[in-house]
């Protein structure tokens, strides 16, 4: 199955039918990125609310939402909608809110769409499960960089004919580790909650289920590389980057396959090493490749008013949100951002929480723990 498909976009009012939908949240992350990208999607917004009612008035009026509200289960009573999205924050203890919204959700008969991270354990990813399934509706997390059209371009490689099989993945990602001790509190893993949704997904997406890692950490920065083995026996590396310069390429991702390999750097520019031989050795002339042989090379052209070169669409927003929108009218079941794929995001987090995880061999007689 192909996962990049070019698709023309439709505007929010061109669709003939709507889903009737609410939103939870008015923050900075969602003006900018969430509720722009419903221009985009089959939403009828009804309703909005935020704990601050004069905000969720201010946003009703930008976002054309019917009505504003201050409590969530005030709207879910009056509105009734079939989807809510969710865009929250942190209880005080270090809890997801918006875990708690989309169980309410649920039970008010809605679909939900909810930015990450999903939830704080494990324990709780499992008691959506349970709602999702009990009131017959889906939960969406947005992973969206498995919706970045070169993460799905790398997708499409593994397994093809000039790919062949994924052999070893690394993907590097600015995000430091707090110390050992600091890690039962949650509330000093927010950060880290927060983002290792982001490298994880992208691990998910392309390798499938991890089977066992350890890692390596560096006091100072928190940085951290961790050596990883997949379920299908390929071999990785996530290269938590804290303390690089913040001029520099954000995140990398490298697949490589069976004599071919594909680099992503900044989510958007794409280079495809098709398989080639090296040069003879001491007596090649020249460096360039026979055409058949060459690198791919993708990028947006940042020329034209285009949408692929809006960061709605090539950071992945327009896209995981039509994702639970055509499936939603369709009657099918989704197959990205699943809580099943939360849960194995959510091992990930609760892995580096662990008081025994780290080095697995010294090399060294020496060597200190």
């Amino acid at each position: 199955m192909s996962h990049h498909v070019q698709r023309e976009i439709r505007y929010n009012f061109e669709f003939e039918h709507r889903i009737k939908a609410c939103f939870i949240g008015a923050g900075g992350h969602a003006y900018r990125n969430v509720y722009p990208a419903l221009r985009y999607a089959p939403i009828d917004l009804a309703g909005l609310c935020d704990l601050d009612l004069g905000r969720a008035e201010k946003f009703a009026r930008l976002f054309g939402a019917g009505k504003a509200y201050a409590d969530h289960r005030e709207m879910l009573m009056r509105e009734e909608p079939d989807l809510v999205f969710l865009v929250t924050a942190y209880h005080p203890d270090g809890r997801v809110q918006a875990t708690d919204l989309a169980l309410d959700a649920l039970a008010a008969g809605a679909h939900v769409w909810m930015e990450k991270p999903t939830a704080a354990s494990i324990e709780d990813i499992e008691r959506l499960q349970a709602a999702s399934a009990a009131a017959g509706r889906m939960v969406m997390t947005g992973l969206k960089k498995t919706f970045f059209p070169t993460i799905e371009k790398l997708k499409d490689l593994i397994g093809s004919p000039g790919f062949g099989r994924l052999t070893s993945i690394n993907v590097r990602y600015p995000q430091s580790l707090p110390r050992r001790e600091d890690r039962a509190d949650l509330v000093k893993m927010q950060s880290f909650l927060d983002h290792i949704y982001h490298p994880g997904a992208i691990l998910n997406f392309l390798g499938g289920e991890i089977e066992r890692a350890s890692y390596e950490w560096e006091p100072v920065t928190g940085a951290s590389v961790t050596s990883l083995r997949f379920r299908s026996g390929a071999i990785g590396t996530l290269h938590l980057a804290a303390g690089q310069s913040g001029g520099s390429i954000f995140e990398r991702v490298e697949i490589i396959g069976e004599g071919a390999n594909a680099i992503v750097e900044n989510g958007s520019r794409l280079t495809y090493f098709r398989k080639a031989d090296l040069p003879s050795y001491g007596r090649a002339a020249s460096f360039i490749q026979p055409d058949e042989n060459a690198a791919l090379f993708y990028e947006p052209e940042h020329s034209l008013g285009q949408l692929y070169n809006n960061n709605l669409f090539y950071l992945g927003y327009v896209p995981e949100i039509l994702h639970l929108t055509d499936a939603i009218l369709a009657g099918t079941p989704i197959t990205r951002g699943t809580l099943e794929i939360a849960g194995e995001i959510m091992k990930l987090f609760e892995f580096y929480r662990r008081t025994d995880a780290g080095v697995t061999t010294n090399l060294s007689p020496e060597a200190q723990l």
